[in-house]
């Protein structure tokens, strides 16, 4: 089992009193070895806290004693959120994206989990195929909520096989269980064309109002697929299929509105653009609970822009990891290069995928701003129906700014990179021209065109 090594140790912090240093080993904590950064957290949240230290390169350990005040953290940051192994995923489902990734990619890309605890910390989804009664009753003693759990056909024959899994079948046994014990729970449908859609998709959703109906919320999106999917029967929504999707969803939302008084049901932007239909307003999404699934974000994004400023929704999605003491950023919640580096261009070209393009573009006429253009990075490296912003990767960039001229300055979103480079590994600095980082959201675009254009809108 590993243990947590110290990243970063905050100045003027009790842990920096203590002299623990960035490659410090904790060993144990109060006598225990924590199994992760959620336990970790509970054994350093009491006034008096005794490690056992071991420095970099050191073989025996030390003992430090920290006094602090109750619950006031250590300041630091550990390298990992998990400390004994992450609980990787035995599904082999035919959509799975991992499976759909070219050869050569970082390792870490190729990482499948279906760990509860990365549901909580991080807002990713699991399946809960590898969820046992231990863990069961550690989210309920602990009360780790919320989770996110992969649902994506309440029909226990059509989730297995769905799945690849014969414990596929059965494991939403674990989700009755934990919404009966009040744990909050967000779901998540993939819906795949000829599959699980149709009347498969409006069952699991009427089925998600009645036996799951303490679900928090319920988002719908499209599958992906890439050029490299070996599976035949996966494939793109055509327009008619997207329209269907929506049309399904849209009436058991309807009905979830009627039931609970506020709408727990949505299908993801991605349908409503692949099917050519105008978005809902933004109040339709409620407190946008799963906009980083892509359900309502572009309206959010909209009118973040035109109030210039972030919309101050408090809405619980995307896992909890800030507020765990010393867990690290990880996976698609790495730390981004964000921010435009120096002075801006006073003109530049966006780049983004196929999707934002006209939208973005909508935005800037409507502003009156022509310093700015926005161009579509085409996602060869992926293919298939890849086209939103957060999977563009460095080498369709490069190709892009070649074939527009090096001579300009171009603007790309930081939901594109992670830890400083796109998912081919390549890093802005390894792009042609001038490039820079601007922040995903529409406050930083609107704050830009407000700086082009001297006017604010």
């Amino acid at each position: 089992m590993a243990e947590p090594i110290v990243s970063h140790v905050q100045v003027g912090s009790p842990a920096a009193k203590a002299g623990l240093a960035v490659g410090d080993t904790l060993v144990t904590i109060n006598g225990v070895t924590p199994l992760d950064v959620i336990e970790y957290q509970q054994l350093i949240d009491g006034a008096h806290v005794s490690l056992v230290v071991r420095s970099s390169g050191a073989s025996i350990g030390r003992k430090v004693a920290i006094a602090k005040e109750h619950g006031q953290p250590l300041g630091l940051k550990v390298d990992s959120a998990v400390f004994d192994r992450i609980r990787t995923c035995d599904n082999h489902c035919e959509f799975c994206f991992i499976y759909q990734l070219p050869k050569g990619m970082r390792p870490s890309l190729y990482l499948k989990d279906d760990d509860y605890r990365l549901s909580f910390l991080y807002g990713n989804f699991t399946t809960l195929t590898r969820f046992t009664e231990l863990d069961a009753e550690r989210v309920m003693e602990e009360g780790l909520s919320p989770l996110y759990v992969s649902i994506h056909a309440s029909d226990s024959e059509v989730r297995g096989s769905l799945l690849r899994n014969r414990r596929g079948g059965t494991s939403l046994e674990w989700l009755d269980i934990l919404l009966d014990a009040g744990i909050d729970v967000h779901g998540q449908v993939v819906v795949c064309p000829g599959v699980n859609d149709g009347e498969v998709l409006e069952q699991t959703l009427l089925d998600c109002l009645d036996r799951f109906g303490r679900l928090r919320s319920v988002g719908v999106v499209p599958l992906g697929t890439s050029d490299h999917s070996t599976e035949a029967a996966m494939r793109s929504h055509t327009p008619e299929e997207a329209a269907a999707v929506i049309d399904v969803v849209s009436r058991v939302g309807d009905a979830s509105t009627r039931l609970f008084g506020e709408r727990r049901i949505w299908a993801s932007d991605e349908f409503y653009l692949v099917a050519n239909m105008q978005l809902p307003a933004l109040d339709f999404y409620e407190n946008l609970t799963q906009v980083e699934n892509g359900i309502g974000m572009w309206r959010s994004f909209e009118a973040e822009f035109q109030a210039g400023q972030a919309l101050g929704f408090d809405h619980e999605g995307g896992g909890f990891f800030r507020s765990v003491d010393g867990a690290p950023p990880w996976g698609y919640r790495a730390e981004r290069t964000s921010g435009l580096g120096g002075d801006a261009a006073t003109e530049a070209t966006i780049l983004t995928g196929s999707y934002a393009a006209p939208l973005i573009q909508g935005l800037l006429n409507g502003s009156g701003c022509s310093a700015l253009k926005v161009a579509v990075v085409e996602n060869t490296f992926f293919g298939g129906n890849i086209s939103v912003a957060g999977l563009m990767v460095g080498e369709d960039i490069a190709r892009t700014i070649e074939r527009l001229g090096a001579e300009h300055t171009y603007l790309i979103p930081d939901v594109a990179l992670s830890e400083n480079r796109f998912l081919d590994g390549l890093k802005v600095s390894d792009l042609p021209g001038t490039v820079q980082v601007i922040a995903s959201e529409g406050s930083a675009l609107r704050s830009l065109v407000d700086q082009l254009t001297g006017v604010t809108l």
